[in-house]
């Protein structure tokens, strides 16, 4: 299996695990199993708004793209992604920026207004 990654502006979360020629996109099963050799599922034809672009099935790989969302300031692992190739079965690591801390309210000093 060959997962291209496009990088998209977005902030919501994909998480996608294999099982074979099985991927679920967070939560919801896809199977590609029976997708013959040479044969190609034409782009929006999966009901996917994370697989963009034909599902093929070439020299009996599977080939597919996934956006990958990200935040507004994208590292160059992010931003531009290598394929995925054979990624291994279970829950597949997308590259991912840290999320920024958000501090505490609580913990920042008073600001002393009293001069």
């Amino acid at each position: 299996m060959i997962i291209d990654l496009s990088p998209q502006r977005r902030d919501d979360f994909l998480e996608v695990t294999r099982a074979g020629d099985a991927l679920t996109i967070n939560g919801v099963a896809f199977d590609f199993s029976a997708l013959p050799d040479g044969a190609t599922v034409p782009a929006g034809e999966v009901p996917c708004e994370w697989l963009v672009g034909p599902v093929e099935r070439i020299a009996g790989e599977l080939h597919l793209t996934l956006i990958l969302p990200h935040g507004p300031s994208p590292s160059q692992a992010v931003a531009f992604p290598p394929p995925l190739i054979d990624p291994p079965d279970g829950v597949i690591a997308l590259p991912a920026d840290l999320a920024p801390s958000i501090p505490d309210p609580a913990e920042e000093e008073p600001a002393n207004v009293d001069g």
